[in-house]
């Protein structure tokens, strides 16, 4: 299956796929005997990966959850874990996306995507690029926490003091990997996104009590 090995770790779409077998009658047919061989897997209607059986390269969830619904970016706990600054991985991928809330339930676990407004989702967002093969989406720390902040329903500040609360508590949250943080992606996302008030919480107790 040299044709698709090509491909990586990079997930495909149905028509991707069927341009590389431009000679077969029925591609869909195609398609549908590599997924029955496990050379193929489903994604969700229409997208698939390559087998990292055939490939011997290791899936990369967060590239898929950028191709499974878009635009939108790796966020939330999932980006925290990913820059270090948590100690548990999750199971759920977080996104962020412009589109209505989803979730996608695959073989590599579950997908969730969180809406939030236009002028709220650019912010504080970098590229990661793997081996010059492939590129993900991901929030920077300072716009992951304020997506967790900001989008769910249980995190509500009363005080600067609930705050460090919150992160070491419940999120168990590496407070020195916040020396180098830019408080103005905080100052941005409190302008334009929900919870105004709670992440100015958050503002004031990263420059006040982490001398930032």
């Amino acid at each position: 299956m040299q044709e698709l090995i090509k491909y990586g770790v990079i997930p495909l779409s149905y028509q991707t796929i069927a341009s590389n077998f431009p000679n077969h009658k029925y591609p869909k047919n195609k398609i549908a005997n590599l997924e029955k061989k496990g050379i193929l897997i489903r994604l969700k209607k229409g997208l698939y990966i390559v087998s990292p059986k055939i490939t011997n390269l290791p899936i990369s969830k967060e590239l898929i959850a950028n191709h499974l619904y878009g635009p939108s970016y790796i966020s939330m706990e999932t980006a925290l874990w990913l820059h270090g600054l948590i100690p548990e991985r999750v199971y759920n991928t977080y996104s962020v996306t412009l589109k209505r809330k989803k979730e996608y339930n695959t073989k590599f676990g579950s997908f969730q995507y969180i809406s939030v407004p236009d002028k709220y989702f650019s912010i504080g967002i970098t590229q990661v690029i793997i081996e010059d093969t492939y590129a993900y989406l991901l929030a920077s720390p300072e716009k992951a926490l304020c997506d967790i902040i900001s989008t769910k329903s249980g995190v509500k500040f009363q005080s600067i003091k609930s705050v460090k609360e919150f992160l070491i508590e419940d999120l168990r949250f590496n407070i020195d990997g916040i020396i180098r943080w830019n408080l103005n992606i905080i100052e941005d996302c409190s302008k334009v996104g929900y919870k105004k008030n709670d992440i100015n919480l958050l503002y004031k107790y990263i420059k006040d009590e982490c001398n930032i």
